[in-house]
């Protein structure tokens, strides 16, 4: 700390309004502190913060009004102003409890007087630094379990990356260079001496399978996905599947290539049946997902995403179905339960709920798929809200005709208001049955059914049974 040169000339002469008015302005609080360590005298730079120190201190001592683990620095701090030769001390952080035990820390240094045996303490309040120091821990803890978060997700990585026994390559797409390549793909492509890291890719490939894997590349930047190619290595290295994708890093697009071998039998081809019933699955204009067992989506055709408002199969790809497919937690649930237990489901009546909120009528046929390595559950979602539309009348709503129907509602429509169409359906059906019995006589259906003509004639009106006459409601 530096001090004036000639503070006489500079300050003039400072009476005591003029030195309570400069400590005020530049401490949060003042304390007059006589030769025994009691406080004279008090000042707070703001009324919130002298109510947060429980207010008037005069008369106690200053190791009095701090906690019990600052009273050491309080000693320091008078014990300094005494030994440094009127110089001030150094400033030491000590600590105020509230009256619901918070403690307000405050930054004292200490003054002395002169020609008087007081000193002044000069306290400076560190709420708000202690809040932001606060904020810079939990920023640094936060950002330290995110470091080890990816450490980890990295170790992993390099893990299952090194002990593939499936070669895979990472090809910069803007130079198409291997950068990166594991031990699988060393073993493959790196003979004759020749480094995998830095060639341009494809290599290795015969003239056919090489223009293969470009025209697999080209498509893949383009579109995003591509259909896997066949392709021969050369000199007898026989024939593999090479699919690859594209992945982000940073400013930089990677391609992931990876390479699996046909002849081992790890990929069977499929016949030209299969390949053509799975094309027509994928271009059906009704919508097709296969799940796991868990119901999250595996695979899904283009009408589904069109039904849910999305734009590729990546997006709902690990996404569980009922995330679009019925009431949360409810429909799937069922539907699932029914798959176990019965293989099939048919015309599951229900909702699909679209990305931005819009909701469709479908219904739903899924079939259980025990077979092979990897079981799941295929469904066939149908949209039938043009269906619904031109069956029921514009401006009314057409009472369903028979108990099938009425369970069909069951998650469309509340119960109450499934027990009133209950009602009405019962109703109707009564009054039907009674004007076959009595060959449409009114009188002696009202009779038949315990009514008044009259109420028989609203029913009738209301259901819209027959046409009445004014003489007939006479």
């Amino acid at each position: 700390m530096t001090y004036f040169n000639v503070p006489e000339e500079a300050l003039g002469q400072v009476d005591a309004g003029m030195a309570d008015c400069v400590i005020g302005a530049v401490s949060d609080v003042a304390l007059v502190i006589d030769s025994h360590g009691v406080i004279v005298d008090q000042a707070f730079g703001s009324e919130d913060l002298a109510r947060e120190l429980e207010g008037d201190w005069r008369g106690r001592k200053w190791s009095e009004t701090v906690m019990a683990s600052s009273r050491a620095a309080v000693g320091e701090l008078l014990r300094d102003v005494k030994t440094q030769c009127g110089t001030t001390t150094k400033w030491r952080q000590v600590f105020h409890a509230t009256r619901q035990g918070e403690a307000i820390p405050v930054r004292y240094a200490v003054v002395p007087l002169r020609g008087s045996d007081r000193v002044l303490a000069v306290g400076r309040d560190q709420q708000a630094v202690a809040v932001l120091q606060e904020q810079l821990v939990e920023a640094q803890q936060a950002l330290e379990r995110d470091y080890w978060r990816l450490r980890q997700m990295e170790t992993r990585y390099r893990l299952l990356f090194q002990t593939a026994s499936e070669a895979v390559l990472i090809v910069d797409a803007g130079t198409q260079k291997v950068v990166e390549s594991n031990p699988a793909a060393v073993q493959l492509l790196g003979q004759r001496g020749r480094a995998v890291l830095g060639q341009i890719f494809p290599f290795g490939f015969d003239e056919i399978g090489t223009q293969a894997v470009q025209g697999l590349l080209a498509a893949v930047r383009s579109a995003g996905r591509a259909e896997e190619v066949r392709a021969t290595l050369g000199g007898a290295g026989g024939e593999f599947l090479v699919s690859a994708a594209l992945l982000r890093q940073e400013n930089v697009t990677l391609y992931l290539v990876r390479l699996v071998s046909v002849g081992a039998g790890t990929v069977a081809p499929l016949p030209d049946a299969t390949m053509k019933l799975l094309k027509v699955m994928e271009l059906a204009p009704d919508g097709v997902v296969v799940t796991g067992t868990d119901g999250r989506v595996v695979s899904a055709n283009a009408a589904f995403l069109d039904l849910v408002q999305l734009a590729s199969e990546e997006q709902v790809r690990g996404q569980p179905l009922d995330r679009w497919l019925g009431r949360p937690g409810v429909d799937m649930n069922v539907l699932l339960a029914n798959l176990r237990q019965h293989g099939t489901v048919r015309l599951f009546a229900t909702v699909l709920r679209g990305e931005y909120g819009s909701g469709t009528d479908v219904e739903v046929s899924a079939v259980a798929v025990r077979s092979g390595d990897r079981p799941g559950f295929g469904f066939v979602i149908r949209n039938v809200r043009r269906r619904i539309v031109a069956e029921a009348p514009s401006g009314s709503r057409e009472l369903p005709r028979s108990v099938e129907q009425l369970t069909e509602l069951v998650g469309r429509v509340p119960l109450k208001e499934l027990v009133r169409e209950s009602t009405d359906l019962i109703e109707r059906l009564c009054i039907e049955a009674a004007l076959d019995l009595t060959g449409d006589n009114r009188a002696s259906a009202a009779e038949l059914l315990g009514l008044s003509r009259q109420s028989l004639y609203v029913k009738l009106r209301r259901y819209g049974i027959s046409d009445l006459t004014s003489e007939d409601e006479g």
